[in-house]
């Protein structure tokens, strides 16, 4: 059987940390995503409720006060780097939210919560099935798994127009496998969907979610973010200085475009999936 240790190196190691000191700008870049994805799972008062890839914790933040004193949130992930940041979060604002570091598709959680939860946390799995078939294991009947995963990296102009324009600078890599463990691989919602069915899930769904990520106030702000997260962050990572700034510029004209009074907002496509167990 696969398992998740080259996700669990990855982000326990120089990325998680990158990604925990980033923290407030990936918060701001999916913004409008989460304003989407909180209401469409909405928790309720009193719910217990399980956050998979709970990263910096702000999903578990506002997962706590909406199931307010007598609910329960217990959020996990597999970055040590991201979970310190969450915890800290969560002590700073009062909230009493249970931080594991924990494996999701093996990891006993024991049934008893009413929501499953995650935004962008279970598309890494080595074996997305056994996976969710575990995940299943911890509702209560009838209990509910919502979450949110990228469409493809062509209908996501955030990521795919900094990397295409940034292409012939970036070290040559192999065409990607489609459905390997990464941001992508539910973009096929036919093939999310028959994952959930064989998990065990009844009554698997997904809508569209056409929205934007806020990638920053300004230019400058938004090539930071490019060369941060995303597809073109992980292929830029050893690139020399000169390189680099060649490829701030391509970046820098590529988003020029999607200037906005509110900061420069490309597209980005989601699938906003939800099932019962």
């Amino acid at each position: 059987m696969a398992d998740n240790t080259q996700q669990i190196e990855y982000w326990n190691g120089p990325s998680g940390q990158r990604w925990a000191s980033l923290y407030e700008m990936t918060e701001r870049s999916m913004s409008f995503i989460t304003s989407a994805l909180m209401p469409f799972a909405a928790a309720r008062e009193g719910e217990h409720v399980l956050d998979i890839g709970c990263g910096c914790g702000s999903t578990a933040l506002l997962l706590a006060r909406a199931v307010g004193a007598h609910g329960k949130v217990s959020a996990v992930d597999i970055s040590r780097p991201m979970l310190d940041v969450a915890r800290a979060r969560a002590t700073e604002a009062g909230l009493e939210i249970e931080f594991r570091e924990a494996d999701a598709s093996v990891t006993d959680f024991g049934p008893g919560f009413d929501l499953v939860f995650s935004r962008f946390g279970v598309m890494f799995f080595a074996e997305p099935e056994a996976a969710f078939a575990n995940i299943r294991k911890a509702l209560k009947p009838g209990g509910r798994i919502a979450f949110v995963c990228w469409r493809a990296l062509a209908e996501n102009a955030w990521a795919a127009q900094p990397i295409a324009v940034a292409r012939d600078l970036l070290p040559p890599e192999p065409p990607p496998d489609p459905f390997a463990p990464g941001p992508f691989a539910f973009a096929d919602s036919s093939r999310l969907l028959q994952i959930l069915a064989r998990a065990g899930f009844r009554e698997p769904g997904a809508e569209k979610l056409d929205t934007l990520m806020n990638l920053g106030a300004n230019l400058d702000d938004a090539v930071g973010a490019s060369l941060s997260i995303g597809p073109l962050a992980r292929a830029a990572v050893e690139l020399d200085e000169l390189t680099r700034a060649r490829v701030r510029e391509r970046v820098r004209e590529v988003l020029m475009p999607y200037q906005t009074p509110a900061g420069v907002a490309p597209p980005a496509a989601c699938w906003l999936v939800r099932a019962r167990a």
